[in-house]
């Protein structure tokens, strides 16, 4: 059964949850692990893209955006399904994707604004009433 971590960043500006998810999925590649980044939007996917490639210029971390030809370990999407991939989600859309039960572990990224603190709460309601193990971090 999948289970889920919820990362509490104590910090209000949601640009952190972006070098939360990008800590994050270094951390799970070093690892061996496959990881599907499910970011809120296609704008933000990109900016994920920009970050994996300039946040430790000493390392690379082979990923792509959905719909490139690329099997990467590493796959940025927003919305769409995480082909190939079944390990680690880690969810930066505010609300459970639907095929998060797939995976091993998701990875709930949340910041200290009233928009994601809501979301925290309606998905570890979600989480909780389907029983699936939960996890929280505070960052």
């Amino acid at each position: 059964m999948t289970l889920v971590g919820f990362y509490v960043v104590q910090d209000t500006d949601r640009g952190r949850r972006l070098d939360v998810a990008v800590r994050l999925a270094d951390k799970a590649f070093q690892r061996g692990h496959r990881i599907f980044i499910n970011a809120a939007d296609k704008a933000q996917a990109r900016d994920l893209d920009r970050l994996l490639w300039t946040q430790r210029p000493a390392s690379f971390l082979p990923h792509g955006l959905c719909g490139e030809d690329a099997d990467d370990a590493i796959a940025i999407g927003w919305g769409q399904e995480p082909h190939g991939h079944n390990d680690l989600l880690i969810n930066l859309q505010l609300e459970v994707p639907a095929f998060f039960s797939r995976f091993q572990r998701v990875a709930e990224v949340v910041t200290q604004d009233p928009a994601s603190l809501a979301a925290l709460r309606r998905s570890w309601k979600h989480y909780q009433e389907r029983g699936y193990q939960l996890e929280k971090h505070d960052l």
